[in-house]
């Protein structure tokens, strides 16, 4: 017997009408009951091909059968009534249809990756199992006793340096702390991440700690170039999610007066970030491409439906810049726009100053 998720569901304001598959409620493992127990019960009636369950709760099947003329007689003869071989559980059972393919928020099937090499974006690294179970279960009990900071959607802890959600940026001159010692093992295991070449990684000193509830992601954007070093490591836990990772050719280098979303001419890609991986992203993937996390409570991966956790926890581990960016990257850069904007007020109030420049007032 298939013993994973069914693809049928029970229909709504379908009841009479008759199928070969009938959605059984009040019984399952959860209570006690085994697939191969309802299919013997069940196929006294005719050739049961399938029990799936109907959902996560494990007290709700799916029971298929070779014929709708047996679904019709298990129905009859178990529907809201006691069943001894059942543990004397009475079944409430309605007929069942295919339920239609879950759908995509976005309106598209948008492959994902499963690995960094897949994904192809020069500077975006990806190790899965980074911790072990042991480890999340500690760092999650280590954020939960102490005060979160409530957002709109999201709660969040800072460690080193607050990060100034209105400005997308940093005070460097407000320095929090060392970060918690309950990090340092984390920060132990940067130093062996692939893609590394030389030890930058031990100057990390700035730790946002994101809790997402279930279907709670992040809009697009760059981690502002002025506010951080080029390498930004990301640890998921508790739950796993889709990133989402965009290239927009207009230069877009800050969220602060462009909205990523309105535009249309983007290149797309993504990958699946299981509970323990960490993601590196640094060079072209951290400066010149969005990232991006879906808002959805369910995400489809290789063609299965991987539904969010109740909560999802990430530790964001970046290096706070104290001077200006100077990569590559212009159209993207804040630094770089800033300053080319200053060196065009300085030209111009000198050539106002020289009398180059006339304005007239009306």
């Amino acid at each position: 017997m298939n013993k994973v998720q069914s693809k049928f569901t029970r229909p709504k304001g379908m009841d009479h009408e008759s199928s070969s598959n009938l959605y059984v409620a009040n019984c399952g493992p959860a209570v006690g009951i085994s697939f191969d127990n309802i299919e013997s019960v069940f196929s006294t009636f005719g050739k049961v091909i399938g029990v799936h369950a109907a959902d996560e709760t494990g007290t709700r099947v799916i029971v298929c059968f070779h014929e709708v003329s047996a679904a019709q007689a298990a129905f009859k003869a178990l529907n809201g009534y006691s069943c001894p071989d059942l543990g004397g559980r009475t079944l409430c059972i309605r007929y069942s249809v295919p339920q239609p393919p879950p759908k995509i928020l976005g309106g598209d099937s948008l492959p994902v990756c499963l690995s960094a090499s897949e994904l192809a974006i020069p500077g975006i690294y990806l190790v899965h199992e980074f911790i072990t179970l042991k480890e999340e279960k500690e760092l999650l009990a280590e954020v939960d006793a102490r005060p979160w900071k409530r957002l709109s959607k999201r709660k969040v802890q800072h460690y080193g340096y607050e990060f100034l959600y209105e400005t997308r940026n940093v005070d460097s001159k407000q320095f929090l702390g060392e970060l918690p010692s309950f990090v340092s093992h984390i920060l132990k295991k940067i130093m062996s991440f692939p893609g590394l070449d030389d030890d930058r990684s031990k100057q990390v000193d700035q730790l946002t700690v994101n809790e997402y509830p279930s279907g709670v992601g992040l809009s697009p954007h760059i981690d502002t170039h002025s506010a951080f070093d080029e390498l930004i490591f990301s640890l998921s836990l508790a739950g796993p999610c889709i990133m989402e990772f965009r290239r927009y050719p207009q230069g877009t280098f800050t969220a602060i007066g462009n909205n990523p979303q309105q535009l249309s001419n983007f290149t797309r890609k993504a990958i699946f970030l299981p509970p323990r991986s960490m993601l590196l992203i640094s060079g072209e993937g951290r400066y010149a491409w969005h990232h991006y996390i879906p808002h959805h409570k369910v995400d489809t991966v290789g063609g299965h439906v991987v539904r969010r956790s109740s909560r999802r926890v990430s530790f964001t581990f970046r290096k706070v810049r104290k001077g200006p960016c100077c990569c590559e990257y212009k159209q993207y850069c804040d630094s770089q726009k800033n300053a080319i904007r200053a060196m065009f007020a300085t030209e111009n109030t000198k050539q106002r100053r020289a009398g180059h420049i006339i304005t007239c007032n009306t």
